[in-house]
């Protein structure tokens, strides 16, 4: 009875209500383990009759739709403030419906930035034990390259243990760092980025940091997998989402850290082709919601 006092409040927000959002929250609901794990608030509709009510067509974009999904989140961040909630898992959002609402923001971390006043926040992906920072996310392959910087790495890698330590309560992580290039390069056979790499470890080693690398990333992520590193800085969005998703796709949860919450979500769109119909899978809901209770009772 005592466990069950001290179950972690989780906010969820139902996302779009277009999408498939209130159908994979309402199976989430339904899952046992839930309930066994934390007190989940849902903050938006996931009633069908109720959205229906408010002029939403599923899986159409509206501008409704986006002032709901926005106005969800926006008490959930002021529940959490509160210290209402102890932690918020999101379902998915629409950029465009968003747009057409006129939210100036362009999705979940800029939201959750702009309403909390933090300043670029973390993304971090979890699948089953793997953990994985991203120096860039949404840029261009060549862009994401020319941000391989050593100031950069070095304050990410900072960033990225400080996250660990006060967010996730990991007492002197080691983070590995993934090669740009491949096989590190092979001292400038293959290109010379891991030099400015190399220099950016040793100013984070030298300020007491636990870091690994830089690693080649055809192994780094299968040795965090197995427990050799607390996490890996991907250098770039798609090397650290194709070992993350590979290894799992459903099971990939996105934390945003830096807030003053801890915030996971799903890591899929809303969906629109298959909303209303029944099928969508709660896979990823439900461990986004699992983790954030683990990590909020922890």
């Amino acid at each position: 009875m005592s466990e069950q006092k001290n179950r972690p409040r989780i906010g969820i927000t139902a996302g779009d209500p277009a999408g498939i959002g209130p159908e994979i929250v309402a199976k989430t609901l339904r899952e046992g383990e839930i309930i066994d794990l934390c007190e989940p608030v849902v903050f938006g509709p996931i009633d069908p009759a109720e959205i229906a009510g408010l002029g939403i067509r599923t899986g159409e974009v509206s501008a409704q739709g986006g002032r709901i999904a926005f106005e969800s989140i926006e008490r959930a961040v002021a529940a959490a403030k509160r210290g209402e909630i102890d932690a918020v898992a999101t379902a998915p959002i629409n950029k465009e419906s968003l747009r057409a609402a006129g939210v100036p923001y362009i999705g979940h971390t800029e939201i959750l930035a702009g309403l909390t006043g933090s300043d670029d926040p973390l993304t971090l992906f979890e699948t089953l034990g793997l953990r994985t920072f991203f120096l860039s996310r949404h840029v261009s392959l060549r862009q994401a390259c020319d941000l391989v910087t050593e100031e950069r790495v070095y304050r990410y890698l900072v960033r990225s243990c400080l996250a660990l330590k006060n967010d996730l309560g990991i007492d002197d992580p080691l983070v590995a760092v993934a090669g740009l290039n491949p096989h590190c390069g092979e001292h400038g056979l293959f290109g010379n980025e891991e030099e400015g790499i190399e220099r950016a470890i040793e100013r984070a080693k030298a300020d007491g940091l636990r870091i690994a690398g830089p690693v080649g990333a055809d192994s780094v992520f299968h040795q965090a997998k197995i427990g050799r590193y607390d996490a890996v800085l991907s250098l770039y969005h798609d090397q650290g989402h194709i070992a993350c998703k590979t290894l799992d796709f459903e099971r990939t949860i996105s934390l945003t850290l830096g807030l003053p919450f801890l915030r996971t979500s799903v890591d899929h769109g809303t969906a629109f082709d298959i909303a209303g119909k029944g099928t969508a899978s709660a896979v990823s809901m439900i461990e986004a919601v699992k983790t954030a209770a683990r990590y909020a009772r922890s």
